[in-house]
């Protein structure tokens, strides 16, 4: 938040940080920030603070307020800047602040492998062949991966380990017929429907 940093002996408050809304400055205790000086009205201005910046508006002062020399009713106060209220110098500090983000390393998340017979592994059992594949986000598992809920003479429900949604099986991969193999079968069904005869 910033502040208002008092360049004035006279007073025994060296800094005031202002807050969200309005803050109030004059002679009167009743002020967020009491001046106790002879050249400021009891009510003298007001800084508004909010999201657009910091604003100083006089509250009909008889001595009157001024930025960097130059007497307003209301404008807005920058950073560096000089404020008088009455004899009282003043120069608005922005507190900084330092804002650390951690690097988060993501974890290696294992691919799946393509094992002899064309089917995918687990991720997490590379010699396991997949079983299931989560509906959401699409992760790859087997039967050990997978995490079976059943309720009480409910359906059991295949639930995915990192997401906790719905798991589908999946079908084994259908092997290629080779000629030679067909060929085979054809031989044998017409091999027993003759020694049928």
């Amino acid at each position: 938040m910033p502040r208002l940093l008092i360049k004035c002996d006279e007073i025994p408050v060296r800094a005031y940080e202002l807050r969200a809304g309005a803050n109030r400055l004059g002679r009167n205790a009743k002020n967020d920030l009491q001046l106790d000086h002879a050249t400021v009205s009891g009510q003298h201005c007001e800084i508004l603070l909010d999201a657009d910046g910091v604003r100083v508006r006089d509250i009909g002062s008889t001595n009157g307020t001024y930025i960097n020399g130059e007497q307003i009713t209301d404008a807005p106060l920058e950073q560096g800047a000089t404020l008088h209220v009455g004899e009282v110098e003043m120069e608005l500090e922005a507190v900084k602040a330092t804002i650390s983000i951690p690097k988060i390393e993501q974890p290696q998340v294992p691919r799946p492998q393509v094992l002899e017979d064309g089917s995918l592994s687990c991720p997490n059992h590379p010699e396991a062949r997949a079983t299931f594949r989560c509906v959401e986000c699409k992760l790859l598992m087997c039967d050990d991966c997978v995490h079976r809920l059943k309720r009480a003479g409910g359906k059991l429900h295949m639930l995915c380990p990192a997401c906790s949604h719905h798991c589908e099986p999946i079908a084994p991969p259908k092997r290629k017929r080779s000629l030679f193999g067909f060929l085979e079968k054809t031989l044998k069904m017409t091999s027993r429907l003759r020694s049928k005869k």
